[in-house]
């Protein structure tokens, strides 16, 4: 095998560590974002629990634009006053607490997750 096989196979599995790192963070983000707005409509633990899963499913379908538009819909119909700027900062930050853990003890930057 020569060095820059080596330096592809090298690369391409970083690649992969990444994506993987940030599917992780994601799925992460979206249960917590989840059980935070379930709290604000009110959602018992169980539900709360189901609706976090439910989201998870969404990213996993529609990304994170379908998350966020899942959470709006349901805040409006429930009445609840948060607007879109708020959900999108608690996103940030949830994600942003996400990569942390994930990436805790990995030896994997921060940065390259974002």
């Amino acid at each position: 095998m020569t060095t820059f096989d080596e330096r592809e196979n090298a690369f391409e599995a970083k690649l992969a560590h990444d994506e993987e790192l940030r599917f992780l963070a994601r799925a992460r983000r979206d249960k917590q974002l989840g059980l935070w707005a379930a709290a604000k409509l009110g959602k018992t633990a169980s539900e709360a629990e189901a609706y976090a899963s439910a989201l998870i499913a969404a990213d996993v379908k529609s990304g994170a634009r379908g998350v966020l538009k899942t959470i709006r819909a349901d805040f409006d119909a429930a009445g609840v006053g948060i607007t879109d700027a708020e959900i999108f900062k608690k996103s940030e930050e949830l994600f942003a607490a996400a990569v942390a853990e994930v990436t805790k003890g990995t030896g994997a930057p921060t940065k390259s997750i974002k």
